[in-house]
């Protein structure tokens, strides 16, 4: 669900962290990736939801150099400013609960 299809990583969003080769051999980073995975799919499809391409915007997984799990937002600057538009709308009409 990450993704829109083949290559959909390196459709024109570089993503920074992603292949940098920080990566220590003999650390588990999978654990960790895999909890990140979980929810950056959860938000691309929340991202769907609302209408976004995740060409334009997308959650992307990762880890950090101690193996936590890392979800970094990626997209087009004026589809992330929508997405903030949409989220400072919701916060106001709910007095900013999550």
């Amino acid at each position: 669900m990450t993704g829109s299809g083949e290559g959909w990583l390196s459709d024109g969003l570089d993503v920074p962290g992603v292949d940098s080769g920080l990566w220590v051999s003999g650390v588990d980073y999978i654990a960790g990736w895999s909890e990140a995975r979980e929810a950056a799919d959860r938000l691309n499809r929340a991202l769907l939801g609302a209408g976004f391409e995740l060409s334009a915007v997308r959650a992307v997984a990762s880890t950090n150099e101690d193996a936590r799990g890392v979800v970094r937002l990626a997209g087009w600057p004026g589809a992330v400013d929508r997405l903030a538009q949409l989220l400072e709308a919701r916060a106001e009409g709910d007095g900013g609960g999550a």
